[in-house]
C-alpha cells in the first residue's frame, strides 16, 4: 500500500559510464602535464640539473645519516601527535 505513491521513471545504475571515465582520465594526465610545464616555465630547469649532476660530482659517495640526537620523550610525543593526525584526517 505504500508503494503506490512511488514513481520512478529510469532504472537507477551506479555504473559510469565509460565516456566519462575516458573524459577523466584524459583531463587529470592534461592537468598533471600543465602542472609540470608550468613548474618549468616558473623555475626553469637548473635546480634539477644541479641535483642531478651533483651526486656524480662527488664521486657517488655514500651519506651517512645525521644521527637522531631528541630523547625518548620527544620522540613519543611527535609519534603520538603524528598518530592523532592521521586518525582525525588532519595529514600533513
Amino acid at each position: 500500500m505504500g508503494h503506490a505513491c512511488i514513481h520512478e521513471p529510469f532504472p537507477r545504475t551506479d555504473r559510469e559510464h565509460p565516456i566519462v571515465a575516458a573524459l577523466a582520465v584524459i583531463a587529470n594526465v592534461a592537468a598533471i602535464l600543465l602542472i609540470a610545464w608550468m613548474r618549468l616555465e616558473v623555475h626553469g630547469t637548473e635546480d634539477i640539473e644541479a641535483a642531478l649532476t651533483e651526486a656524480s660530482a662527488q664521486g657517488d659517495l655514500p651519506v651517512a645519516p645525521t644521527p637522531d640526537l631528541k630523547p625518548d620523550s620527544e620522540r613519543e610525543l611527535e609519534a603520538a601527535v603524528t598518530s592523532s593526525r592521521f586518525a582525525t584526517g588532519f595529514s600533513p
